[in-house]
This record gives structure tokens, C-alpha cells and sequence, in this order.
């Protein structure tokens, strides 16, 4: 079987703004580009992980600079990226240890989990503008539609 061509280096990026609208319209924008892209990276789970970076963003930023989303597909992998203005960074994402479990009566504190346990890799670097927070998943290849036997 013969393997659909993957676009290196194709990326999007869009301009967020600071508030909870930003979450439907990241999830809409990581969904098509992973369509239009042709990606066999999951898309539920791109989904969920950029739905939290962004969630994340808009909570625990001040301030009203827009976010910004970009979502890009290498040969092996498809990463996300989630840029603000504070260069705070995220409590855990990083840490090589184990993240201490959230109080099971709280209704936050597990998207940190999330993205450390459903992604390939993740983590943060410092921005001049702020930060960025990712993560990856693997790419996989989709075999071209042949003829059928």
C-alpha cells in the first residue's frame, strides 16, 4: 500500500481572543487544519489537549492580549501551540516528576494531566511576548486508497 504524501512544515496559526469564546474556535481551527492537512494524528484528542491550552490561557492570564493558536504537521508528528502574554509557566506541564492528583471535588485541575498523559510530549518555552505552552502527537500515516481487490 502506498502512503498519502504529508505536507512538511504546513502550519496555521489565528489570532484568539482573551476570553471563553476562544476554546469552540481553537477546537474548530485544530479539527479543520488537521482535515484540510490530511493528518492521521487523533483529532479527538487534539481537540481536548488544545481545548485545556487554551482554557488554561484564557484563566489563568490577566489582561486582555489575544492568544494565539499554532498547529503544525511535521513527517512524524502534528503539534499544537498555544502562545499568551504571561511568561508565568504552567505548573507541572514540564516537571519530569509526577503532577500531585487534583482534590476530586474540585472542577479544575486536570487538563495538566490530560496533556501530559494523552500527548507524545509537551511542555513550555518563554516567548518575547510572553509564552508558549505545547504539545505533540504522533502523525501517523494513512494508507492511500487502492484499488480494491
Amino acid at each position: 500500500m502506498l502512503d498519502i504524501p504529508v505536507p512538511l512544515g504546513c502550519s496555521r496559526r489565528l489570532t484568539l481572543p482573551h476570553s471563553v469564546h476562544a476554546v469552540p474556535i481553537a477546537r474548530a481551527m485544530v479539527r479543520d487544519t488537521l482535515a484540510d492537512i490530511g493528518s492521521g494524528a487523533d483529532g479527538d484528542t487534539a481537540e481536548l489537549l488544545t481545548a485545556e491550552l487554551v482554557a488554561n490561557a484564557v484563566e489563568h492570564t490577566t489582561g486582555g492580549d489575544p492568544i494565539e493558536l499554532v498547529v503544525e504537521l511535521l513527517p512524524s508528528y502534528c503539534q499544537v501551540e498555544v502562545r499568551d502574554s504571561d511568561p508565568a509557566p504552567p505548573g507541572g506541564l514540564s516537571d519530569p516528576g509526577p503532577i500531585a492528583p487534583p482534590d476530586p471535588f474540585d472542577e479544575g485541575g486536570r487538563g495538566l494531566l490530560l496533556i501530559r498523559a494523552l500527548s507524545a510530549d509537551c511542555g513550555h518555552r518563554t516567548t518575547d511576548s510572553g509564552k508558549a505552552v505545547w504539545f505533540t502527537l504522533p502523525a501517523q500515516r494513512r494508507p492511500a486508497a487502492g484499488p480494491e481487490a
